[in-house]
């Protein structure tokens, strides 16, 4: 039995390159580790290597673009989504016992203020599970419809608070049943 080193087709299989370079061996002696090894592009059967595994461009591998900076979005967005829910309990308790002339303000308050908080948490379910980078055209059909939706919304309580009998008396005969 020899404890001659092995030939270069005997490594060929367990290093798994497509060609083996005898130079390259040559050239790493024993006492140097192979973890700055740059791997050619004649190794890898033409393609470059690419440290982390393909990016291909035009898909969700590619990089988050950050947004412009605005104040209507970010921790304002944030804040103004928790005042609007904490908002509606008193808006909602003062709609059921109000009495006399408040019927029209009432009505408006909570006509407006249900359609912004309905619209903005459908929006986030819309932002985070139909995302237009992954579904390239049901994200986008997505928020036009529930911009559309929105204004039916609009559309339909305007119509009930003004030709029915509000949102305020709803509210007043839902909290009496």
């Amino acid at each position: 039995m020899s404890l001659a080193r092995p030939s270069s087709s005997l490594l060929r299989p367990v290093l798994g390159f497509r060609q083996f370079h005898t130079s390259r061996v040559a050239a790493v002696n024993a006492s140097s580790q192979v973890r700055n090894a740059v791997v050619a592009a004649d190794e890898t059967g033409g393609f470059k290597y690419v440290p982390g595994g393909p990016i291909l461009k035009g898909t969700v591998n590619d990089a988050t673009t950050f947004p412009a900076p605005s104040k209507s979005h970010g921790s304002y967005h944030w804040a103004f989504e928790r005042a609007l829910s904490a908002a509606l309990i008193p808006i909602m308790g003062g709609a059921a016992v109000s009495t006399g002339s408040a019927y029209p303000i009432l009505d408006g308050i909570l006509g407006v203020s249900l359609i912004i908080h309905s619209h903005i948490g459908f929006d986030s379910c819309v932002q985070d599970y139909i995302h237009e980078r992954k579904f390239h055209y049901l994200g986008p059909l997505a928020k036009w419809a529930l911009r559309a939706g929105t204004g039916l919304a609009v559309w339909g309580v305007y119509e009930f608070n003004t030709n029915d009998i509000g949102l305020t008396e709803l509210t007043k005969r839902v909290w009496t049943a």
